[in-house]
């Protein structure tokens, strides 16, 4: 363009130079229709003096219309003010150059559009006369191409997956969007510097040509798989490939848009945990359930033995109770009716025992907390205890306890204590001595009940306190094997505790530890 303005003007000055602009003269029409640009000419004071057809067509003018006018005429009202000035500058340094470098220009067509454009300045002289001759190009197609060219620069550069074009030939690097060099953490002249297999530390490059072998073939148009990325400070990150083959005359590329599937994986691999945690759950879910199949079996045979036992011993002395008639046989009645209390108050114990257990499983239980003093539940529990004793036995009695006063739910008190001194006596000899002792720590009361029985295997002792369990060493006695557990829920609930030692044939101490005072539930 800026050739064909010096020519146009070098010509029209050469020529002809008093009668260009005079009316009626054609060979200023003659040559200005010559060319495809728009030339508009405009004298010192910015007003209109020559127009081709083509700057007519442009802006939307016929004939002469745009002779005479100003040539603001031409630029959209918001410019007027900058253009005057640039314009005036132009004129000043009379240089030959295009307008508006650097900036965008419009112009203003008659019914009022407006267009991009560009503008190439001549300034020349005619008998004193300054003028600019300036030929317009409507560039509206190019704004829109560089416009849609941007766009989609601008989704290439601002999208969040990675993108990598490459060259087949050497794997270097040609472009990388800013995602990938974020996640990637090389600046973009820096990946420039390398190659695709410095970034894939599970290819070279033979394995990489073998992988995309198919795209080389062109057996495919697209390519996907996965594989790892390595970062610059050595990190890597799993990724998924989409790879494209773009061939032109002068190059032959490869585009890979890069997903980072890491939390994709980690989703997957906490969904394969799950799945395993799950089932694991579901084994186990099934063998307590077998397991607790075999506890109801068993529950029934030892409910059928621990009942049957002491209702045969009730039958069998109130029977030999009823023989005794005379008066002096009161001695062997009360032999009897002692063993039938004995026995109906083991049973009393079995129920109240088996109702503990369905009122802690159920939720149901509730506890009353009242303040009293310790020497009165150990009374009661020794005194009941003392008809259990077998020949020979004794309970060893707990020194200065009357002062001592807590704050607990007393019944639960009571079935703790006689649960603990009943299996002392129990799993004892005849001849043995319970002892029974209390100690204060802080704010907590220590109760021992100590025997010399015959003590818990140690493979054994982790299961001792487990509903329904009961030691291969105490299967003889008589027993549920849920009392311990009771007592350890109870105390559990209550913020206390309970813990044990023994030694086969030497026996056991059982240690209960309670607050004074305690927060009631």
């Amino acid at each position: 363009m800026a050739c064909t303005m010096i020519f146009v003007s070098s010509i029209i000055m050469y020529l002809y130079p008093m009668e260009v602009f005079k009316k009626g003269s054609n060979v200023f029409k003659i040559l200005s229709e010559a060319v495809s640009e728009g030339i508009i000419i405009v004298n010192t004071e910015q007003q209109i003096v020559a127009t081709n057809s083509a700057a007519n067509e442009l802006f939307g003018y016929k004939g002469e219309e745009l002779i005479g006018e100003h040539l603001d005429i031409l630029i959209p009202k918001k410019y007027h003010n900058s253009h005057h000035k640039h314009v005036s500058g132009f004129m000043e340094q009379s240089g030959k150059r295009q307008m508006g470098h650097g900036r965008d220009l419009y112009g203003s067509r008659k019914d009022g559009s407006q267009f991009p454009l560009e503008a190439g300045l001549n300034p020349f002289s005619v008998y004193d006369q300054d003028y600019v001759m300036a030929l317009v190009i409507d560039i509206t197609v190019r704004k829109n191409a560089e416009k849609e060219l941007k766009h989609w620069a601008s989704i290439f550069n601002e999208s969040l997956n990675e993108i990598y074009i490459f060259d087949l030939n050497s794997l270097g690097f040609i472009d990388v969007n800013k995602g990938a060099l974020k996640n990637i953490g090389y600046t973009l002249d820096e990946i420039r510097t390398r190659t695709l297999v410095d970034i894939t530390p599970e290819f070279n490059r033979a394995q990489f040509l073998e992988k995309i072998n198919p795209l080389l073939e062109n057996t495919v148009e697209k390519l996907t798989f996965n594989t790892i990325h390595r970062r610059k400070d050595g990190s890597t990150y799993p990724v998924e490939v989409h790879l494209q083959r773009s061939v032109d005359e002068d190059s032959d590329r490869l585009i890979a848009i890069i997903l980072d599937i890491t939390e994709q994986e980690e989703y997957t691999n906490t969904l394969e945990r799950t799945v395993a945690q799950r089932t694991r759950q579901l084994e186990e879910a099934l063998k307590k359930e077998k397991e607790l199949g075999e506890l109801k079996t068993k529950f029934l045979s030892l409910v059928s033995h621990e009942f049957k036992t002491p209702l045969s011993g009730i039958l069998t002395s109130a029977t030999l109770a009823g023989k005794y008639k005379e008066a002096d046989q009161q001695q062997k009645r009360d032999k009897h009716l002692k063993t039938i209390t004995s026995k109906v108050k083991y049973l009393n114990n079995i129920i109240n025992d088996f109702l503990s257990i369905e009122r802690l499983e159920s939720g149901k239980v509730t506890y009353n907390f009242s303040h009293f003093p310790l020497s009165k539940v150990i009374n009661e529990v020794i005194y009941d205890a003392n008809m259990l004793l077998k020949n020979g036995q004794n309970i060893e009695y707990p020194e200065n306890i009357d002062s001592i006063f807590i704050d607990f739910d007393e019944k639960i008190l009571t079935l703790i204590l006689t649960n603990l001194i009943n299996n002392a006596i129990k799993y004892s000899s005849e001849d043995s001595i319970i002892q029974l002792s209390v100690r204060e720590e802080k704010d907590d009361l220590l109760i021992a009940v100590r025997d010399d029985g015959i003590g818990i295997p140690e493979n054994e002792k982790k299961y001792i306190f487990n509903r329904y369990f009961r030691a291969e060493n105490a299967l003889l006695n008589q027993g549920t094997g849920i009392g311990l557990n009771i007592v350890k829920t109870h105390l559990e609930n209550l913020g206390g505790s309970i813990t044990f030692t023994s030694t086969v044939n030497e026996g056991s101490e059982f240690t209960v530890t309670i607050p004074k005072a305690t927060t009631q539930q």
